[in-house]
């Protein structure tokens, strides 16, 4: 930001020149009685888009109406629901629509990938994963060891952060660091699995420079994009990724438990030699019900599926992704690294000393969200927690002392941002 300003007034001033204020008005925002809250909380559960209801209404009726029929018969036929979120989807993580496919969740989505792409073979058995990776993807990991029976305390190996200045007392995880790891246990190494945006610093990985380095040494390498998928630019086809799982509660707003996601590079698709966990939603749709004994595979990243998916989780989804596309994601990137930057500049001129930011300065480093540290003694963080609570500022903490803050671009307004700073700016001063 060229010029900044503390008080409510230019927070105002910069929400009148908001090109992108319309979309605040497509969701319900949460709020206690008739009392809005400040709600900067997207990177845990994004809110409700107003459209959604009226998506999940529509399939409602078609089954009060048609039953079974509604598979094949009337307008978006259920059969070939899921189709409609191919080309969407593959706009906002930068690949072609034959290689993404909407289904199931983030964690059953990684386990079908590591079915496929963890392979152990002679020496190359273990599975690199960051220090400090969300718990979901670290139980996923071991538990596909013990499948291989391997033991997990010698077959997963962590790469290590390194400190960063522009991370203040968090480590960041660094190209380097993998590169070094690489390069010492390569001959070991099947397969690699990262974040596209790390949860607990809101640090944004080079996926381009990752995989480069993963497949330099033939590791196959995949991604969590929980954090990245309608938070920052991707281009998983191009960075040459092996998959790429996320879910769509978050950033996509398509509500709790929502349909997830999966990405599979064109270079795997149509082979006989790649091994998957089947189920007949992944048949030839045009033979589906022929029901053959063997399966014949769905062109690209549509193999993987394993069910017919649920369609009343879908539809809000779908509500959602028409939200995107109307606004752009070029667009709310914009929004967003402005919106994040001044999220910060208030944090350091309102608070000081009084906290510590962990996510990187660098806007190419990061997306919506900075991860906050708080500057007090351990029991009197029930009492911040409580004051924040209390002030309708909706944050999410993690490890006791961190607080996550993730301005969203298509809902958060600056005022939302100056508004959660000085209510914690209270709430430490009681402290």
């Amino acid at each position: 930001m060229t010029t900044f300003g503390p008080g409510i007034d230019y927070a105002a001033a910069l929400d009148s020149a908001d090109t992108l204020a319309q979309y605040r008005r497509a969701f319900d925002l949460p709020h206690s009685g008739k009392k809005g809250l400040v709600y900067l909380c997207g990177h845990s559960l994004g809110p409700l888009p107003k459209s959604a209801r009226r998506a999940v209404e529509v399939e409602l009726e078609r089954w009060a109406e048609l039953g079974v029929e509604a598979h094949f018969d009337g307008e978006g036929p259920w059969y070939s629901y899921h189709e409609r979120f191919a080309a969407p989807l593959a706009r906002l993580v930068g690949a072609h629509a034959d290689e993404v496919v909407a289904m199931n969740s983030l964690t059953v989505n990684l386990h079908l990938m590591l079915a496929t792409f963890y392979r152990p073979k002679g020496k190359r058995t273990k599975i690199v994963v960051e220090r400090g990776a969300f718990p979901s993807d670290r139980y996923a990991v071991q538990s596909q060891l013990r499948q291989h029976g391997l033991d997990p305390k010698t077959h997963l190996i962590e790469l290590e952060g390194t400190a960063s200045a522009g991370a203040h007392d968090r480590k960041l995880i660094e190209t380097g660091a993998l590169e070094l790891l690489l390069a010492e246990h390569a001959d070991e190494i099947a397969l690699v699995l990262l974040p596209g945006v790390q949860f607990l610093t809101g640090q944004a990985l080079a996926l381009d420079e990752f995989a480069r380095i993963a497949q330099r040494y033939d590791c196959r390498i995949g991604f969590d994009l929980a954090h990245a998928v309608g938070n920052v630019p991707l281009a998983l086809h191009d960075a040459g990724a092996d998959f790429a799982v996320w879910c769509s509660y978050k950033y996509l707003n398509a509500g709790p438990g929502a349909i997830g996601g999966c990405f599979v590079h064109r270079r795997w698709h149509g082979r006989a030699d790649t091994p998957r966990l089947a189920g007949w939603w992944g048949h030839d749709a045009a033979t589906r019900f022929a029901l053959r004994d063997e399966l014949v595979p769905m062109p690209g990243a549509q193999a993987w599926q394993l069910s017919n998916p649920s369609i009343l989780a879908m539809a809000p989804l779908a509500a959602s992704l028409a939200i995107f596309e109307a606004a752009t994601l070029r667009a709310l990137r914009k929004k967003s690294v402005r919106l994040t930057a001044y999220l910060e500049r208030l944090l350091e001129h309102e608070l000081g000393e009084r906290i510590r930011i962990l996510t990187p300065r660098d806007a190419n480093a990061r997306g919506a969200q900075l991860s906050v540290r708080v500057n007090v003694e351990s029991q009197a963080l029930d009492a911040v927690r409580a004051a924040l609570r209390a002030a309708g500022v909706v944050v999410d903490w993690r490890g006791d002392d961190v607080l996550r803050m993730a301005p969203a671009p298509l809902y958060n307004r600056y005022r939302d941002v100056h508004a959660a700073v000085q209510a914690l700016g209270r709430a430490l001063a009681r402290a």
